[in-house]
């Protein structure tokens, strides 16, 4: 469990820092990534082509952007982390959100492991 620990710590800390790179690591090649956002999925990737694509894509997005971990929480080949997430937003969104919004959230991601690769990701908002 400490490993997973380290290998989502590690996530997290590439995510903050806009290293898409160290972001996909520990990813397997056929990772799934999920975003549901009050109940609804509005983004589904397949493989780490797709989550590269869209992970450079999302550090256009924001001037900053933190993620802190809260809690984890294991369970078979799945550990899931409470968060808080603060960004700024660096360029308007379709949602109606501006250049400049501060963006203040709570919500977990479950991560799933097959050995120490991340096989699946789900945020959830």
């Amino acid at each position: 469990m400490q490993q997973r620990e380290l290998i989502i710590s590690n996530y997290v800390k590439a995510y903050n820092n806009f290293d898409v790179e160290d972001m996909l690591k520990n990813l397997a090649p056929s990772v799934k990534f999920q975003n549901i956002s009050n109940g609804d999925v509005d983004m589904e990737l397949d493989g780490i082509a797709a989550f590269r694509s869209q992970a450079e894509q999302a550090t256009e997005l924001f001037e900053r952007r933190e993620q802190i971990i809260r809690s984890f929480k294991h369970t078979g080949n799945k550990t899931e982390i409470a968060i808080d997430y603060n960004a700024i937003l660096a360029a308007d969104l379709p949602n109606g959100l501006k250049k400049g919004d501060e963006l203040n959230l709570k919500g977990h991601s479950i991560f799933t492991f097959d050995g120490d690769k991340i096989v699946g990701i789900m945020d959830i908002s």
